[in-house]
């Protein structure tokens, strides 16, 4: 098994520096593209959170608007009271 690698002759110091430098560039830029993406997905996410926040307020404040508006007879409020039981009664 022969690696091109192990057969390629060595680089002076001098002469490699500048490509590790390029490949040090590179891989600082692909960080941060890569970083660049993760925040765009963040702020689009957080968007649509909100939106959804604000949906179900509104969902539910016009439920709750609905059951304020909705008309009840005066005296329907509270459930009656059986009639004619006395406690311990249990005659059917």
């Amino acid at each position: 098994m022969s690696l091109p690698l192990a057969i390629a002759p060595a680089l002076p110091l001098h002469a490699a520096g500048k490509y590790v430098a390029a490949a040090y560039v590179v891989f600082v830029v692909v960080i941060l593209i890569y970083v660049m993406i993760m925040a765009v997905r963040l702020s689009r996410t957080e968007r649509a959170l909100v939106e959804l926040n604000r949906d179900i307020a509104e969902r539910d404040e016009s439920a709750r608007s609905a059951a304020r508006d909705e008309v009840r007879p005066p005296g329907l409020d509270r459930e009656p009271a059986p009639a004619g039981r006395a406690p311990g009664d249990s005659s059917l």
